[in-house]
């Protein structure tokens, strides 16, 4: 998949630690070794465990940032990032200390920027007042965002661009659902990531209600009109809101991939817009208060 990212114009590659336990990075690493470096963005993230759940393996303290950060280094095979990002807020932390941690990152020569995700509004803009005063920008968040979860139009995008930090943003097609592959009062396809406990069931059932999937197979048509997939369709729509920079999507075959470049740069019309919106009706979550990092780190 790297490699068919690589042949369709594809340059920046985000991953994180906790990825596959470190495998993630790993295989990264080892694909795009023989690339020149100058001409690829390679962004990791911080929190997560990846070792046995020892005190000091998760958070965003001094020790976990500075120890993840050269152990990410190690396995992506660079000297750098160009974006090294915190996976989530740390309640457990003082902010002072995790946001002077990463501008020794960026001083160190470690990583090029600092970014967040699933932050909300309050914490971005108190880590980039922190920022600013120790010397560097934070740049960017990292939040999930669809036609079907929306909860950061509220007050992270507001705030994000009083502040100069553009979205990038994971699951755009909805953990496979904006694809319209499950199909409401029918049984999940074999091996698809709702049947997988370990590979993000628990994520994907807050979409898997019949009312949630019948309203996706109304923008079939919709997708028709256009001439693209509904993936396609999920994705275009995203890198439509203006405060997105970048959109993440995941691949299992080099065919997704190829098919899924085709949404860059597709511009949908104020009818095509509409419309989206008259399939989905009340269906997006747009609850702000649901855009949360967890209140303690992981047990």
């Amino acid at each position: 998949c790297v490699r068919a990212a690589l042949d369709a114009g594809i340059t920046t590659f985000d991953t994180a630690d906790t990825y596959a336990n470190t495998k993630a990075e790993t295989v990264l690493g080892e694909a795009l070794k023989s690339e020149r470096r100058a001409g690829l963005e390679v962004f990791t993230k911080v929190y997560w465990p990846t070792g046995p759940k020892q005190h000091n393996d998760v958070g965003l303290s001094r020790k976990h940032i500075m120890e993840s950060i050269n152990g990410s280094l190690t396995r992506l095979q660079t000297d750098y990032v160009d974006l090294y990002q915190a996976h989530r807020y740390d309640y457990e932390t003082p902010l002072e200390e995790t946001m002077q941690a990463f501008a020794d990152v960026v001083r160190q020569g470690k990583a090029l920027y600092i970014g967040v995700s699933e932050w909300t509004a309050e914490q971005i803009r108190a880590g980039a007042a922190l920022a600013k005063e120790l010397g560097f920008q934070l740049i960017s968040n990292q939040p999930q965002y669809s036609m079907l979860w929306r909860v950061i139009e509220g007050e992270v995008v507001p705030a994000s661009k009083q502040l100069g930090l553009s979205q990038i943003v994971w699951s755009p097609i909805a953990q496979g659902v904006l694809t319209g592959k499950y199909k409401p009062g029918q049984p999940l396809p074999e091996g698809s990531r709702a049947t997988d406990e370990k590979g993000g069931a628990d994520m994907i059932k807050r979409f898997m209600r019949d009312e949630v999937l019948e309203a996706v197979q109304r923008l079939q048509p919709v997708a028709d009109q256009a001439g693209l997939t509904l993936a396609q369709l999920a994705i275009a729509w995203t890198l439509q809101n203006e405060n997105v920079a970048s959109a993440i999507v995941g691949a299992s075959r080099p065919s997704q991939v190829t098919d899924n470049v085709k949404a860059a740069g597709v511009k949908l019309d104020a009818d095509a817009l509409a419309a989206i919106d008259a399939a989905l009706g009340d269906i997006p979550e747009r609850d702000a208060s649901k855009n949360v990092s967890p209140a303690s780190r992981p047990a």
